[in-house]
């Protein structure tokens, strides 16, 4: 069994809310077993013999979507992958002491070179991105809302959907749910 996290896009933003005791039966409903949800953002923990990941988020996507009445993006990573992106340091000890915020923005793929290259053009005073595997890292150095950036700036940015955590969310996640030794 392969324990997964799946990272949802437009849970409880946008108008779109979703008790979180309504989303483990829709995922109960995909033979998925020891389901579990992490505060009221979207993320859900469960278990699953199936290790074709891409497959496995097009069938939750189109699970929720035939249940919720619109789009939801489905971000999965095993429990491995969540604890190594809540240990990787993608700025200096410095610069994250410094900052407001660390936000990680989970995608699908990789993106290009030419992709990452035009968000790396909206460095600024207040906004640094680093690029590492499936993973953007996005630390703003003040307030979020003095930024100009936004999960709607990145996907624009990059042509692909993305969901937002912060790292603290990730780290008790990481936490919570250790990978198996």
């Amino acid at each position: 069994m392969t324990r997964y996290i799946a990272f949802l896009r437009a849970i409880n933003v946008g108008g779109h809310t979703v008790k979180m005791e309504a989303l483990r039966p829709l995922f109960a409903e995909l033979d998925l077993s020891n389901i579990e949800t992490f505060i009221a953002s979207g993320n859900v923990i469960f278990e699953t013999p199936h290790q074709d990941t891409p497959a496995l988020e097009a069938r939750i996507q189109a699970k929720l979507r035939a249940a919720l009445g619109y789009e939801v993006a489905s971000f999965l990573r095993t429990d491995l992958e969540v604890a190594a992106i809540a240990a990787y340091q993608p700025f200096s000890k410095p610069k994250l002491a410094a900052a407001a915020a660390l936000n990680v923005a989970f995608l699908s793929g990789t993106p290009s070179e030419q992709s990452f290259q035009k968000l790396m053009s909206l460095i600024t005073e207040i906004d640094d991105f680093h690029m590492h595997q499936r993973e953007i890292y996005w630390l703003c150095k003040k307030k979020q809302s003095e930024s100009t950036f936004s999960n709607v700036v990145l996907e624009k940015t990059l042509g692909r959907q993305s969901t937002l955590r912060g790292i603290n969310t990730i780290r008790k996640l990481a936490e919570k749910y250790p990978p198996a030794t």
